[in-house]
């Protein structure tokens, strides 16, 4: 990072706080009562190929569209949340379902 001196601006006083400032110095939007498809994306650590897949899919959230606007409310998006944790609950429980079912039982195997 460039000295105060080399970028001729002040340089921050230690005590001085930032709130509601984000780095680049810009005001922070207040937050909004829906998503955007990139601000959902962002929200929920997926790329926007992904979500796109997924609603393609039928496995997107429910999405609010206002003319050519496509919205996501945040209790659609909390919908889709828990239907995703369900499935992923359900996926696990199957699989170690099958993995007990596949094991070998200890008292078929041979004795010491």
């Amino acid at each position: 990072m460039a000295h105060a001196e080399a970028t001729k601006r002040k340089a921050d006083k230690p005590g001085k706080r930032n709130r509601g400032l984000t780095r680049s110095g810009e005001v922070r939007a207040a937050p909004t009562a829906v998503f955007t498809i990139p601000s959902f994306c962002k929200a929920h650590g997926l790329s926007q190929s992904f979500y796109h897949e997924l609603r393609n899919r039928g496995l997107g959230p429910d999405e609010l569209r206002l003319g050519s606007k496509v919205l996501i409310t945040h209790e659609a998006a909390a919908r889709w949340r828990a239907a995703r944790e369900a499935q992923s609950a359900e996926t696990f429980a199957s699989k170690s379902k099958r993995q007990r079912s596949c094991a070998p039982s200890p008292a078929s195997g041979s004795e010491m």
